[in-house]
């Protein structure tokens, strides 16, 4: 299983949000190096899930359901959407000052990419900010 980041500004589209619909594809990325990451998703992957700009917090656990496949937001067939169910809020959210404070985190991708919409997070970088939020998976 690998594990992820994934990025929500939450007047777009909220972790609540999430919750109530059960289900979303995952799609509006256009960026390749997002894309990849999004290609490179498997079922059963989770993903931590990011409120951006406003927030600036981890707030749940978003599982892969569906590998990626053309995002029917687009004719272009470069762009493809994954979809996730939710899996878990997390106990205790996790904000951004507290992974930048860290230095264990250092090399994070959500610290030395901030804008990158969809990021690999490492099984010990997942396991950190679990202990942060006081949640298991």
């Amino acid at each position: 299983m690998a594990f992820w980041l994934i990025k929500s500004e939450p007047f777009k589209y909220s972790w609540e949000q999430f919750e109530k619909d059960k289900k979303t594809f995952w799609d509006g990325v256009r960026n390749y190096q997002a894309r990849n990451n999004l290609k490179a998703m498997q079922k059963g992957d989770l993903a931590l899930w990011y409120h951006s700009n406003e927030g600036l917090e981890m707030v749940g656990i978003a599982q892969v359901v569906k590998t990626h496949y053309q995002d029917p937001t687009t004719e272009d067939p470069n762009w493809v959407v994954v979809d996730f169910k939710p899996y878990k809020k997390l106990k205790k959210t996790v904000p951004l000052s507290v992974i930048k404070a860290d230095p264990r985190l250092k090399d994070m991708a959500l610290v030395r990419l901030g804008r990158l919409s969809v990021q690999p997070v490492t099984a010990a970088e997942m396991e950190i900010v679990l202990s942060y939020a006081e949640t298991a998976i």
